[in-house]
């Protein structure tokens, strides 16, 4: 196997399986720093993971759904030795025909989302989070490599 596929097995094993991840979100805050320099803002949501793409329930009036219409560059982190750089994007309303499959997939992963998914609001939304590259460690090598430099996009890992 590339590394690339163990990257990929490391991935799913952390992230996926159809269960909830918590991960950090940071996006670019909209007000600056003192010297008017662009800042962070992070926060945990939770996520659900597969191929390369992290799924969060939220609301589009959030603030992070504000700093995301202005920069949708984002970085997320796990309590499972992982950090990736990606892009977000609103995909709208969770209840919107095409978002089906996602709704499912929040009903049976998130166990909160009945009773505080908000779906009936329009402004209940799906946010994608499409990785492009980052670093995911395993201090066991279960696969042979400690630490795994994942190009989501070229399909490759160092």
């Amino acid at each position: 196997m590339s590394k690339y596929e163990n990257a990929m097995k490391l991935m799913e094993e952390r992230c996926g399986n159809g269960k909830e991840e918590v991960i950090s979100l940071a996006t670019i805050s909209l007000s600056p720093n003192t010297e008017g320099n662009p800042r962070p803002a992070v926060r945990m949501v939770c996520a659900y993971y597969e191929e390369g793409v992290f799924y969060v329930s939220t609301d589009a009036q959030k603030n992070k759904m504000l700093e995301i219409e202005k920069n949708n560059e984002v970085s997320v982190a796990g309590l499972d030795w992982y950090a990736f750089h990606g892009t977000a994007e609103n995909l709208g309303w969770v209840k919107d025909e095409k978002n089906a499959e996602i709704r499912a997939k929040f009903k049976k992963i998130f166990n909160w989302f009945d009773e505080v998914g908000d779906e009936d609001n329009p402004n209940s939304i799906v946010l994608r989070i499409n990785l492009t590259e980052g670093i995911i460690t395993d201090n066991e090598k279960k696969y042979g490599e400690r630490q795994y430099e994942i190009d989501f996009i070229n399909k490759t890992a160092k």
